[in-house]
């Protein structure tokens, strides 16, 4: 009899730390993706910027629009940042 309920503590105990273990490997993957989209969408902001640039000129209207872009681009993903930190803490 206590054999069972040592083995069915030490089971308990496995399953609430791979209970821990799981959603955290899977938030760290959810946060590896977002920052890659992050970079994905700067690095195709800074190249419209860089197409306005050649075609229409560095102070163009429409050169001056990509740059807007490519900020708000920039702080979504900073803000992104500090969000997730907050959230691990």
């Amino acid at each position: 009899m206590t054999q069972r309920l040592k083995a069915f503590i030490a089971a308990c105990v496995v399953t609430v730390f791979l209970a821990g273990a799981v959603p955290a490997r899977a938030l760290d993957r959810d946060h590896d993706r977002d920052d890659r989209r992050c970079r994905q969408r700067i690095e195709k902001a800074e190249q419209r910027l860089a197409q306005a640039e050649r075609r229409h000129g560095p102070g163009s209207r429409q050169a001056q629009q990509r740059r807007r872009e490519l900020e708000e681009a920039r702080e979504r993903c900073h803000h992104g940042d500090r969000d997730r930190d907050r959230d691990r803490h």
